[in-house]
């Protein structure tokens, strides 16, 4: 199959990954869209897993500010040269990650931060749920993985569906400036403020 060039383009506009790197996973995949995302994914993934080990100790602080004053964001991006902190597309990123907050609100940049008791209490409301819909017992692992996964979504920074591109997550959009930089990258805290919020 020809791989044009507007597929090329509609793949990276999806992925934000590179020309040459949407090129090739859509002529690995034989111009499947969907089999092209996830080459690019593990591609972008193998990426970031390489570089993770790697200690990311420079960056940046990149603030938000939202509705005339009434949210603010501040969100660490950690990188590990002073030379990828200065560069624009690590700058925007961190801005976008800082928009994302304020728009998205999560209470975590990722799941293993969530105190074991509030995913006790999630796994409790599920069962109880389940419980009163009547589904089979031997299901209900499998049920709660998914509902836990749906739940990872909603309160985890990296789970969330980036806001500028909904095809992708915010760890893939992480991912994939890694794979662009080739340093390791780190969302590492953030704080979100919403005037007159009950503390």
């Amino acid at each position: 199959m020809e791989i044009t060039s507007a597929m090329v383009k509609e793949l990276r506009v999806k992925t934000g990954a590179g020309m040459m790197d949407c090129k090739e996973a859509l002529t690995a995949e034989n111009g499947d869209f969907e089999k092209a995302i996830d080459f690019l994914r593990k591609k972008g993934m193998s990426a970031a897993t390489k570089r993770s080990s790697k200690a990311a100790k420079d960056g940046t602080v990149a603030s938000y500010i939202h509705m005339g004053g009434r949210i603010g964001v501040m969100v660490e991006l950690n990188c590990e040269t002073d030379f990828v902190a200065k560069t624009e597309d690590f700058q925007a990123l961190a801005k976008d990650v800082a928009m994302h907050i304020a728009a998205s609100n999560p209470r975590y940049v990722r799941s293993d931060e969530i105190p074991e008791d509030a995913l006790e209490r999630e796994r409790a409301i599920y069962r109880s749920q389940l419980a009163q819909e009547k589904k089979p017992e031997k299901m209900w692992d499998k049920i709660i993985e998914g509902k836990l996964n749906k739940y990872y979504e909603e309160v985890c920074l990296l789970n969330q569906k980036f806001i500028k591109n909904t095809d992708i997550t915010v760890e893939t959009l992480t991912s994939n400036m890694i794979a662009k930089t080739g340093e390791n990258i780190v969302i590492r805290r953030f704080a979100r403020f919403l005037l007159g919020e009950e503390l």
